[in-house]
């Protein structure tokens, strides 16, 4: 299980660096749509920003979904 270890590490740091960049990224994101839309003149323009919004959210979601799954998966190895 020791063999194990260095790999599970190394998973752990990848994923943090990963959630760590994508919520930066996200966040800066997140705050351009936003902006887009309180000054988007066209209704469909206002609309295209809203949809980039809910896309922002669900694919920070996911990658908080993946760290945890990488997490689980990595700690079920180890267990056995």
């Amino acid at each position: 299980m020791a063999a194990i270890q260095p790999i599970q590490s190394i998973l752990n740091s990848w994923v943090l660096d990963g959630q760590a960049l994508v919520g930066s990224v996200g966040a800066l994101a997140f705050v351009g749509a936003f902006l887009w839309r309180i000054v988007a003149v066209e209704p469909r323009s206002a609309l295209q920003a809203r949809q980039w919004i809910h896309r922002i959210v669900v694919g920070t979601i996911g990658v908080e979904l993946a760290g945890t799954l990488v997490r689980v998966l990595t700690a079920s190895v180890s267990g056995h």
